[in-house]
């Protein structure tokens, strides 16, 4: 690896970091989105919440998502793992499940439970910007220690046999 392509993957860090803050503490829609693509991409997966495209992904931080942080959320990176394309993250996420998550557990209200899970970030970047987030955590236990039912991953479920056709990102 050359130190230009070094710098190159810590700059990508950087953004990524400044990303986290912007939207996980500062909850700012304007930050979040300064270093994404013109056509960005968020998904989060098992619940297929998020959104494709500026305005789309705008209304989606500003109504289902900020709006529905824990107010005690904190993610503790156990590894992370960085090329020129695509940065992987893995977290945990610790939270008190004080409101309803529309984005993580559409129409469960709050349960005052202590969660702790996993989650592992995906973010692929196009021409040194972030171009798509697949943000995946472990559904299982966070519904067992919340003591809520699956929903169908949320809520989000298709019928049997049935294709579930996500868009390239």
């Amino acid at each position: 690896m050359t130190l230009d392509i070094a710098k190159f993957m810590r700059k990508l860090e950087g953004m990524w970091d400044e990303h986290l803050e912007a939207s996980l503490v500062r909850r700012d829609v304007n930050a979040s989105l300064a270093h994404m693509t013109t056509e960005p991409s968020v998904r989060h997966i098992p619940t297929m919440s998020g959104a494709v495209g500026r305005q789309a992904l705008e209304r989606f931080y500003r109504t289902e998502f900020f709006p529905h942080l824990p107010g005690d959320l904190v993610l503790t990176r156990i590894s992370r793992t960085v090329d020129r394309f695509r940065l992987v993250d893995e977290t945990t996420m610790s939270f008190t499940h004080d409101r309803e998550l529309a984005w993580l557990l559409p129409g469960v209200g709050p349960t005052y439970r202590r969660a702790v899970v996993l989650a592992i970030a995906v973010v692929s970047f196009e021409r040194g910007r972030i171009r798509s987030q697949r943000i995946l955590w472990d559904h299982a236990t966070l519904t067992a220690q919340l003591g809520v039912a699956s929903l169908h991953a949320a809520g989000r479920s298709q019928p049997t046999g049935a294709t579930v056709t996500v868009p390239s990102i």
